[in-house]
């Protein structure tokens, strides 16, 4: 597949790279995606939540009442579920969400969301562009000039660059990534795929083993 590479002013060089039909065309793959995207989710949580059970909870282990001819149910401790104050029955302790993935399946899954992005013309190529300082204007100015100013966009560059991401975490429907930090849930969350042409090389490579 052509794709024509645009400049940082939205306007055709008049050169065309090829995107790669093993990583850009292949017939995506809902299972591999829906796994990814899901352990992707699953990583993020926290699983801090915790309550205090009836043992942890402070209070008298004394027997409030005799056990027999109250009238009413047997209570053993002030620290019982039952009572206002004392400890919850099950409730939720700290626990890790996350699971493994092997990386066959989440190169297939990246793969997959690389081909739905470019069956859906979603994806751009722009040259490598840097600036000399970090400035917010300068990014939305970019982005002005591709005509993305309003839609959720992802840039994909080679290698880390500060000037770049400085200028660009301010935006919030932004997000700058290297070719090596890309995650499925990430690429179909954008509806625009930018790739820099230095990051091609890497994410065919990568994806491509």
């Amino acid at each position: 597949m052509e794709v024509s590479v645009l400049d940082i002013q939205g306007k055709d060089t008049g050169r065309k790279v090829e995107l790669s039909d093993a990583v850009y065309g292949i017939e995506p793959n809902d299972h591999a995606v829906y796994l990814d995207v899901k352990q992707f989710l699953a990583n993020k949580r926290q699983g801090t939540s915790k309550a205090k059970e009836r043992a942890e909870i402070s209070g008298s282990t004394r027997k409030i009442k005799k056990q027999k001819g109250t009238g009413t149910a047997r209570a053993g401790s002030i620290k019982s579920p039952v009572f206002r104050g004392g400890g919850r029955v099950f409730g939720p302790r700290p626990q890790d969400h996350s699971f493994k993935l092997n990386k066959n399946l989440k190169r297939l899954a990246r793969r997959s969301a690389l081909s739905i992005q470019a069956k859906e013309n979603n994806i751009l190529v722009v040259e490598d562009f840097n600036f000399e300082s970090p400035k917010t204007k300068n990014f939305t100015a970019v982005l002005d000039a591709l005509g993305i100013e309003n839609k959720k966009s992802l840039f994909v560059f080679a290698e880390p660059n500060k000037n770049v991401y400085l200028s660009s975490r301010n935006l919030k429907r932004l997000k700058t990534v290297t070719n090596t930090g890309l995650s499925t849930y990430e690429l179909l969350n954008a509806n625009k795929v930018i790739l820099s042409e230095g990051s091609l090389e890497g994410i065919e490579s990568n994806l491509s083993k």
